[in-house]
């Protein structure tokens, strides 16, 4: 079976840590990459990773590529500290391990169970999230973005059939904070591409949004949970250019 390297990289998850590291407990390495937490999460670490590795937090990509070169074995399992790797996952990527590999697949697709306000997501857009969580070492690479960044690599990914469970929620507060902090970043990135900003900014595609999840996507059927994923998309994507607007004018 080939070796496999878990890497989780943290901040300040005292509350997450311990449940993610005991779900890739079957990994053959555990690689903590911490951003120098000032609660206890190095020290709950401790009992459960290889090696704990400290570095200064610049951007979520950069912390990651700085990371994967860590690691001693060729296959990676890169995990944020709000996800969990189910027994059916860990029994899917234990056999596929154990198994050829054809060179060209450089990693895969993994879809995530999101929850969010003490409810498991079907809808409101979410159900068919995905990301890329295992991968070669050598021949990836996260792109340069502020947010949103994904797996890079000059081959081709596959998809697993088990999903990460994924608690996107620990309260409306911090979720809301988290959103500014995204659209703050996500602003430097659209004041390079976008044009002069006009009412399609402002209102267009903030209504597009919410219409998107909440009817096309079907988030009605989730109650207010899926009234507030709709909501709080809309609302993401309208501070997006008013912040943009105030970059413009040397102003926060």
């Amino acid at each position: 079976m080939r070796k496999l390297t878990a890497i989780i990289p943290c901040y300040n998850e005292e509350h997450h840590i311990a449940g993610a590291l005991e779900s890739v407990a079957f990994a053959d390495e555990i690689l903590v990459v911490d951003s120098f937490s000032t609660d206890q999460t190095v020290e709950i670490a401790r009992a459960y990773a290889s090696r704990i590795l400290q570095h200064q937090y610049t951007t979520s990509a950069r912390q990651k590529n700085w990371a994967i070169p860590q690691a001693t074995h060729e296959w990676i399992l890169l995990l944020d500290a709000d996800e969990r790797i189910t027994t059916d996952l860990k029994e899917e990527i234990q056999h596929l391990l154990a198994g050829p590999i054809a060179e060209e697949i450089l990693g895969f697709w993994i879809y995530r169970k999101n929850h969010f306000m003490g409810k498991e997501v079907h809808f409101s857009g979410w159900q068919n999230d995905k990301v890329i969580r295992l991968f070669r070492r050598d021949s990836c690479r996260y792109e340069d973005k502020l947010v949103h960044e994904e797996i890079q690599g000059d081959g081709r990914f596959s998809y697993l059939k088990s999903r990460i469970h994924h608690n996107t929620y620990r309260s409306i507060d911090e979720h809301v904070a988290k959103l500014n902090r995204y659209a703050t970043w996500q602003a430097m990135e659209y004041d390079k591409i976008t044009g002069t900003l006009t009412p399609y900014h402002f209102v267009v595609k903030p209504f597009w949004r919410f219409f998107r999840h909440y009817f096309i996507q079907q988030g009605f059927r989730e109650g207010v949970v899926g009234f507030t994923i709709s909501y709080l998309r809309s609302y993401s994507i309208f501070i997006r250019y008013v912040k943009v607007w105030l970059f413009r004018r040397d102003l926060k």
